[in-house]
């Protein structure tokens, strides 16, 4: 997976012109998709409730930039970027360091970024150390997820909150998924269908206080932007990676519409409390 997203990561930062690496929520005023990734990350801030919060982690992190957005907007709180990729990892540092987001505390005794390089399943804090934990399009990569889910509901408070979004599959799908084109592969972890991920959750002590469905607001709009304006960033595309590479992710885009439109993906935004 690191190797994949050292390799791949390069598209999405060129297609979108922001170092985010999830699809957006995209509704009738978004433009572009580095708008629908602002419009996500704000949307998930609001479901963990970060105005409240003091110790964030942020599981699966990337380059960082949805923490940075995070601690602009609540600039009182701690965020922990946990990141199995070290070379993520590097980038946003330097991405942090640009943004005058020191990783000291300040004078007025803010709070700071932290980058940590662990596993989703062996988190280097002590118990109960956090009060929320954001999980943004990462846990579809989490293999397995209850072992992310156990050590999550270690590392919480009683009562905190965690967060995750995440593409799910339908039990009809799993025969079609590597048709998926270069989908398949940066989904390879797993495919998790929702109910399963709700009896994870439930097994080891979460209620899940929330779940939406977005997959409309997601798949399809990223699909039909890419379609409307495939010239301009197959130009863009082909600046770094060989002209088939871009073929794939447009035959991709549109199997993704596809398979959303008939009901054999979704994504899902879950809040839960620990127990």
């Amino acid at each position: 997976m690191v190797n994949l997203y050292d390799t791949l990561s390069s598209i999405m930062q060129i297609s979108t012109g922001s170092n985010m690496l999830n699809f957006g929520y995209w509704d009738e005023n978004t433009l572009d998709p580095y708008q629908a990734q602002i419009r996500l990350c704000r949307i998930i801030g609001q479901m963990a409730e970060l105005e409240s919060a003091q110790n964030v982690l942020d599981v699966g992190s990337g380059f960082s930039e949805p923490a940075i957005i995070w601690r602009s907007e609540f600039p009182k709180i701690r965020i922990i970027c946990s990141n199995i990729n070290s070379n993520q990892l590097k980038f946003a540092k330097g991405l942090i360091q640009n943004r005058a987001y020191p990783f000291t505390e300040s004078s007025t005794n803010e709070r700071q970024i932290d980058l940590v390089n662990c596993t989703s399943s062996s988190i280097p804090f002590s118990t109960k150390f956090f009060d929320r934990i954001i999980a943004l399009e990462s846990a579809q990569h989490f293999k397995p997820l209850d072992r992310f889910v156990k050590e999550s509901r270690r590392v919480l408070k009683d009562k905190g909150l965690l967060v995750i979004t995440l593409p799910v599959v339908s039990q009809s799908l799993k025969p079609e998924i590597f048709k998926l084109g270069i989908l398949s592969f940066t989904w390879s972890s797993q495919h998790y269908e929702f109910d399963s991920v709700r009896k994870i959750l439930t097994t080891n002590d979460f209620d899940v206080l929330k779940s939406d469905y977005i997959g409309s607001k997601v798949f399809v709009p990223l699909a039909d932007y890419y379609h409307k304006n495939r010239e301009f960033l197959k130009s863009k595309i082909q600046t770094i990676y060989p002209s088939y590479v871009e073929k794939i992710l447009y035959i991709s885009m549109q199997k993704m519409k596809e398979v959303s439109e008939r009901g054999m993906i979704d994504y899902i935004l879950l809040k839960c409390a620990a127990k």
